[in-house]
């Protein structure tokens, strides 16, 4: 099969499966919980985000990837996981500037993604990505749109809600 294809392939089925882990399994959950600790666990998945720096030592293993490119990708990643990680602080401590930084970290994580994905149809990643990076594409990125998708319907849909609702955990 062609490694382009192969590629797209996984990353659909990877958004299938996790779309159905979603719709089955998290947004009842989310329905259940009060806002800060419905956003806490979906910003967890953005807190590794830093996994994009290996893409240093992949393009030295050979990983055909401009530097640009790459740049983009990796400090774009590691910008998301600041923010989450922030988000999270702020969520954990009940600051007011919790739920704006939310939205900072959404509107940030979606521009990433979005010129990621444009850069990396660009450039052909899917034929060229193997071992770390292939994985990162194939199971990691669809994790995270899943997820900033839900965190963006949790901010929308629970607008004017306390952080703390009664009966959820700080």
């Amino acid at each position: 099969m062609d490694p382009t294809v192969a590629g797209l392939l996984t990353t659909t089925l990877s958004f299938v499966v996790y779309g159905i882990i979603a719709a089955w399994h998290i947004v009842p959950w989310l329905r259940t919980q009060g806002r800060a600790a419905a956003l806490v666990p979906l910003l967890w998945v953005h807190a590794f985000r830093h996994i994009a720096l290996e893409l240093f030592s992949a393009q030295r293993a050979g990983l055909a990837i401009p530097d640009g490119l790459r740049d983009q990708i990796a400090y774009g990643d590691l910008a998301g996981m600041l923010l989450a990680v922030l988000a999270l602080v702020a969520l954990r401590s009940g600051a007011r500037i919790a739920v704006p930084l939310t939205w900072v970290f959404v509107i940030a994580t979606v521009v990433d993604l979005v010129s990621a994905l444009i850069g990396g149809m660009q450039a052909g990643l899917m034929a060229e990505a193997h071992d770390v990076p292939w994985l990162v594409l194939c199971f990691y990125v669809p994790a995270l749109w899943i997820t900033v998708a839900l965190i963006a319907w949790q901010l929308v849909s629970r607008r004017g809600e306390p952080l703390h609702a009664s009966g959820s955990q700080k």
